[in-house]
């Protein structure tokens, strides 16, 4: 293999590098010329040169370096996320700018969407001869009559040979109008869950997307600049390598010393400050349930105040225990 070949960052390992790696692992050591055309393995720490003999290389333990890896990964998608933030911001005073009786020109590939029923018009007319749909889906709402109409309009792509991809959060796992969708829908279609999502993403055949303007929704970006595109993209990508398996295939997200996925993800946001409130809104829950796993959680550490858990959590190591299946 060559450096050409070998392009890929050090946040992703190739079947090649993992296979020096466990070698390094099972012998000690490897020849530091081995690892010349994998610089993926020096550059995430898997392997380090030998303090007495330079011409080899040593192993770091893989619990260490999976942490670390996956500390980067969440670093990663933190900065996504206040990107996006100072991107809204941004854009918010541009906004205000629009004559409101008026649609203002498609600039720079952005146009103004108003009202519902003008938004779904305009996402019918990009679906009509699609071949793929990304989407992240914080929660659902809407009468029956807008589910069936987007359940016949997927189902139409997928008629077609196209194929959905559509991320939720954990709490909806098994709520009954997904789960329906997914027993409704035949073709290529999965689905898979996080704890904490963005707000929607609609992106059609990777060429125009569609994403709330205000927080009722009756106001949407339909975004064809190249550069925004490539932004969401790489925002959906990197949230579906993290997320769970929800459909077809159900991937089980398994408890850690008896702190199940979402206690763990609540404990996170605890040790950040965040209300009870904060904490359901990005969870997608509402507070009295959140509530509840906040008093389980501290049950099981044995709190007996709020500034008690959070110091449980810090010693408990809960956090420190990264779930490959996530």
């Amino acid at each position: 293999m060559t450096l050409r070949a070998h392009d890929h960052g050090p946040e992703e390992l190739c079947e090649a590098g993992l296979e020096l790696y466990a070698r390094a692992l099972r012998e000690g050591h490897v020849p530091a010329g081995d690892a010349d055309a994998l610089p993926c393995l020096v550059d995430a720490g898997l392997l380090h040169p030998d303090v007495e003999d330079a011409h080899l290389l040593r192993p770091a333990a893989p619990a260490g370096a999976l942490h670390r890896m996956l500390r980067t990964v969440d670093e990663d998608i933190a900065h996504r996320r206040r990107q996006g933030a100072r991107l809204a911001e941004a854009f918010e005073p541009l906004l205000v700018l629009a004559a409101p009786d008026t649609d203002p020109a498609d600039t720079a590939g952005i146009r103004m969407l108003r009202g519902l029923e003008r938004i779904n018009v305009a996402i019918s007319e990009a679906m009509a001869d699609s071949d793929e749909i990304l989407a992240i889906q914080p929660y659902s709402r809407g009468n029956e009559a807008a589910q069936a109409a987007s359940l016949a309009r997927d189902q139409a792509l997928l008629d077609r040979g196209g194929r959905i991809r559509t991320l939720y959060q954990h709490t909806q796992r098994h709520m009954p109008m997904i789960t329906s969708r997914y027993e409704l829908l035949d073709g290529d279609v999965e689905a898979r869950t996080l704890d904490e999502v963005t707000e929607r993403l609609l992106i059609i055949d990777r060429h125009v997307a569609f994403i709330p303007a205000n927080k009722d929704r009756t106001l949407a970006l339909e975004v064809r600049h190249p550069a925004l595109l490539d932004y969401f993209l790489i925002i959906f990508d990197r949230f579906w390598r993290l997320a769970t398996p929800m459909y077809p295939e159900v991937a089980q997200r398994p408890s850690l010393n008896g702190i199940t996925p979402r206690q763990r993800a609540i404990a996170a946001l605890l040790v950040e400050g965040h209300t009870d409130a904060a904490i359901a809104d990005r969870l997608g829950m509402n507070v009295r349930t959140a509530r509840l796993h906040i008093a389980k959680l501290a049950a099981t550490l044995g709190s007996e105040s709020r500034a008690q858990l959070g110091y449980l959590i810090g010693e408990s190591g809960i956090l420190k225990q990264e779930e490959i299946s996530e």
